[in-house]
């Protein structure tokens, strides 16, 4: 991830600067869905991507999930969803997302975890949600 850009969750409101930032490769505040597989379960949460202050993003940032399990997280673009459900059933779920004007306030978006009926009980910590975009002083 980018110096100066940072995403959050927590239920974070778009254009605030709230939310509780996921932590950058430390694991200490991972961004986390619990499952059930047995239901071959999905659910989704809102997050939210922004600069720190006195930054910008010239063009757009990308959000995106690399790791061994990438293929079963998926994000969206927020559509003013009232919750999760709405979400899950709604947005338009894709294995990337583009967003434009990424500044010093909240950005919200969505993301998506899916289980399988054929995954055994883990806490797997292989995926990481990533934003990229040219940080630049805002003026």
């Amino acid at each position: 991830m980018a110096k100066h850009l940072r995403i959050y969750m927590n239920n974070p409101t778009a254009g605030g600067v709230d939310g509780t930032e996921i932590s950058s490769g430390d694991d200490t505040l991972p961004l986390s869905i619990t499952l059930d597989a047995s239901q071959a379960e999905s659910k989704a949460d809102k997050c939210a991507v922004r600069c720190d202050s006195g930054y910008q993003i010239d063009g757009d940032t990308e959000i995106y999930f690399e790791g061994t399990n990438a293929a079963k997280w998926q994000v969206a673009a927020d559509d003013s969803y009232s919750d999760a459900d709405t979400a899950l059933t709604m947005a338009n779920w894709g294995s990337t997302l583009t967003i434009a004007s990424v500044a010093a306030t909240n950005k919200v978006f969505w993301v998506k975890a899916t289980s399988a009926t054929t995954e055994d009980p883990q806490n797997d910590r292989s995926v990481k949600i990533r934003a990229e975009g040219l940080v630049v002083a805002a003026g």
